[in-house]
């Protein structure tokens, strides 16, 4: 792996781990093997690699989730065999977590890669909602929008749930009980 990708992948696994603040430039270059000077090669500053490391964070949670929605399958069972992949629940979402981090929520550069992440997952489950309500998988009254927007709420609080119990049963309910509820707005032939 070259040195910008290992200063990355460092970066985004620091990021998840300990928040902004405690990704220090010399953890990143401890975890990376890379010295100083490699670093300050590739990268501005902090703030300029940690925003390579967000991006690539939430483009690596984009593919996996539209591997999952572009499968063959019902909307049901595209959304569940997302809601239900692996993860590593009890690190949390590495995304999600970036939205517990003043330091990223206040500087605008690094919000944005967050912000857009949550809007095209939840614009993505819109339109596949939106799909099986066009083709009659559901009924006229299932609000895409709302749906989507509880489905992500549901996701990202199955990781807090999860996290305070210290067990990936809660997220599962959490993830079981949305599933139900979305199986309940299936229409019946």
């Amino acid at each position: 792996m070259e040195t910008r990708e290992r200063l990355i992948e460092a970066t985004r696994e620091l990021l998840w781990e300990r928040g902004y603040v405690g990704t220090s430039p010399k953890a990143i270059q401890a975890r990376s093997g890379v010295g100083q000077g490699s670093m300050y090669h590739h990268f501005q500053g902090k703030p300029d690699l940690a925003l390579a490391a967000i991006r690539r964070s939430a483009d690596e949670l984009r593919a996996r989730a539209e591997t999952e929605f572009a499968r063959p399958g019902t909307v049901v069972e595209r959304i569940s065999a997302f809601l239900r992949r692996e993860r590593d629940v009890l690190k949390g979402c590495p995304i999600g977590r970036l939205t517990q981090d003043p330091d990223v929520m206040a500087d605008p550069d690094l919000r944005r890669p967050v912000k857009e992440t949550f809007a095209w997952l939840t614009d993505r489950l819109a339109g596949l909602l939106a799909e099986g309500r066009a083709n009659g998988e559901f009924g006229a009254a299932l609000d895409p929008v709302a749906t989507a927007t509880a489905l992500v709420a549901v996701l990202q609080g199955g990781y807090v749930l999860a996290r305070a119990a210290d067990s990936a049963e809660a997220f599962g309910r959490a993830v079981d009980g949305a599933l139900g509820l979305l199986a309940a707005e299936v229409r019946r032939p």
